[in-house]
């Protein structure tokens, strides 16, 4: 009787063993499943952020590529130069990606000293001016994309810049901002690419020290990769 009553109790006993062996393995598994969909659903979500930031910074199509920069030889802190430091970064992109360019030029030349044009560039931001530009402006319509360059003045695009942006229409292009400057990187500039054309595809911008200019070229090489060119 006793031998049989232990047999039944070892029997539960295994029994017991076994269902709890089987509920720990379901818990384990199930957490194991968890993570599993917690780290698949997360590494998604990466990709997705991802590839979202890469469509703006992507050019829409790859096609015929212009430069437009205003540059200057005198009136800068560290002039008078043989070529503007603009010039320089708008060159090395130009060997790069086999661009045509234009020189945006004043009509009004700018002073030679470099107080009077800070002076001068001051007042035109203040006064909201739109100052003349020499040379007929360039027919935009067969070129994808189109670099914008200029040194920063008083933290942002020279009003000049701003009578060329307001008189050619870059809306559906591949638009990529560049400055040179003396500490302040692009200013306002990107923003302000933006917001004149809502919908031109704006891509990442670059600042370069002017003064670093000439010795920019792998910079700049490294950032038109980054940005499709």
């Amino acid at each position: 009787m006793v031998r049989k009553e232990l047999q039944v109790m070892r029997k539960r006993i295994v029994v017991f063993v076994i269902a709890i062996v089987a509920v720990v393995a379901v818990l384990v598994g199930y957490n194991v499943f968890q993570r599993t969909q917690s780290k698949d659903s997360a590494r998604i979500s990466q990709v997705s952020r991802t590839n979202q930031g890469k469509s703006k910074q992507r050019p829409k199509k790859n096609g015929k590529v212009l430069i437009v920069y205003f540059s200057r030889k005198k009136g800068v802190s560290d002039g008078p130069l043989k070529i503007g430091h603009t010039k320089v970064v708008a060159d090395f992109i130009q060997q790069r990606t086999g661009a045509d360019e234009y020189e945006i030029k004043a009509a009004n030349p700018y002073p030679k000293s470099f107080k009077a044009t800070a002076d001068r560039a001051q007042q035109e931001q203040t006064d909201d001016a739109r100052p003349k530009i020499k040379n007929k402006l360039p027919n935009v319509k067969k070129y994808d994309t189109v670099f914008l360059g200029a040194p920063v003045w008083w933290s942002e695009y020279p009003m000049i810049v701003r009578t060329f942006m307001d008189a050619v229409d870059l809306n559906g292009k591949n638009v990529v901002p560049f400055t040179t400057h003396k500490g302040s990187g692009m200013g306002s500039a990107q923003n302000q690419v933006e917001k004149q054309y809502p919908d031109a595809n704006v891509l990442e911008g670059i600042g370069i020290e002017g003064e670093q200019a000439e010795n920019s070229q792998k910079e700049v090489d490294q950032w038109l990769s980054k940005i499709g060119y």
